[in-house]
């Protein structure tokens, strides 16, 4: 755990110091997959098909603002839709007019969400969407991930009907019949729309609470109650479902979950505290759960063997014969001085040893010159 937690540090840090650089990096590879699964999806126009169309626009939404991936996105759709027909085009059109009407324009900071709808249906983990919804936005987030359902089955559905929708032979009455009544009838998008509805409410009112573990009850719960509408729906409203998909789906996403509440919380409820203010007009009672963190110290390790050491003292000799060379002349002089005093000092005060004085002879000398 600790590993894990000293990576998130890091990742942290360098974004941090990075930011500049990598949002536009991020930005451009989410705008890259939700171009491509656009023209895979459609893909009716060769113009639009072209590896550097998407490129250079996926480049541009790099520096632009993030709602630019949504607004060039609808370009793509009505611009593969006028290649299949002019109908399809502004039928498109006009359905993409009403999302922004009716509630596009209320979660302008939200509106991300449409983008990932499309992409999580592309993951096979669909499920993901509402519950990062619930888990990141606030409670106006629901309405682009549910319109990034609705936007996800009419595409589906004017590749299914891409034959009919295109033909010649059929009026422009009954091209519309086709397209109403694929989204008004489609019973499978309608659970979808309320499963991603309620779950991403959800998980924003346990996430929003109190208690302990909210974002994880929020994350189980909200994945138990997406299963059971559409298992529910399934059941009443005779849709046929892949129980195994779904099975599958969920425990992606309940694993995701968890990985997006690990970097973006990480609350340690073991050291959760209740404090209680007041003033003169108010009782304030909050309760405090740090962040889980610790602390990352950067290690040198010096490896040092006798050889160096030896190499070491040899090589720090010269620096202190340099050092005291290198020293003012004042000083250089001043110590000359002192090493003459010291010279002259030894030199008187060294005695030589007197010889031995032989007596008897000194004796015999005197009686001589008697």
């Amino acid at each position: 755990m600790t590993a894990l937690l000293e990576m998130k540090q890091n990742i942290k840090h360098f974004y941090g110091k990075h930011e500049m650089y990598i949002q536009p990096i991020l930005k451009f590879l989410l705008a890259m997959a939700y171009f491509l699964w656009i023209n895979l999806a459609l893909g009716f126009s060769s113009a639009l098909n072209s590896i550097f169309v998407v490129l250079i626009l996926a480049l541009l939404c790099a520096i632009l603002p993030i709602n630019t991936i949504m607004l060039i996105g609808f370009a793509l759709i009505i611009g593969h839709c006028y290649a299949l027909n002019v109908v399809v085009a502004a039928f498109a059109c006009l359905l993409i007019i009403l999302m922004m009407i009716l509630f596009l324009r209320f979660s302008s900071n939200a509106n991300l969400a449409l983008v990932f709808s499309p992409l999580g249906f592309a993951a096979h983990v669909p499920a993901v969407v509402p519950i990062g919804s619930g888990l990141l936005g606030g409670p106006l987030t629901a309405a682009p991930a549910a319109g990034g359902v609705i936007l996800s089955y009419f595409i589906r559905l004017v590749n299914e009907q891409a034959s009919v929708l295109q033909s010649e032979d059929t009026e422009i009455p009954q091209k519309l019949k086709v397209m109403l009544d694929g989204l008004m009838k489609n019973q499978e998008m309608w659970i979808t729309v309320a499963a991603f509805v309620i779950v991403s409410l959800l998980v924003y009112v346990l996430r929003t609470r109190s208690m302990d573990y909210a974002w994880r009850v929020g994350i189980g719960v909200g994945v138990v109650t997406y299963v059971f509408i559409l298992f529910v729906g399934a059941l009443f409203l005779d849709v046929n479902l892949n129980y195994v998909s779904l099975a599958i789906s969920a425990i992606c996403s309940v694993i995701l979950g968890f990985v997006l509440e690990f970097f973006v919380f990480g609350g340690d409820y073991t050291r959760t505290e209740s404090l209680t203010f007041e003033d003169d007009d108010y009782y304030y009672y909050v309760k405090a759960v740090p962040k889980v963190s610790v602390s990352t110290s950067s290690r040198q390790i010096k490896k040092i063997n006798g050889k160096q050491e030896k190499k070491d003292v040899l090589e720090a000799e010269p620096k202190t014969m340099s050092v005291v060379n290198e020293m003012p002349p004042v000083i250089n002089s001043f110590s000359e001085e002192i090493k003459g005093e010291d010279q002259m000092l030894s030199s008187e005060d060294v005695i030589a040893p007197q010889e031995e004085v032989d007596f008897e002879k000194k004796l015999e000398e005197s009686l001589k010159d008697l």
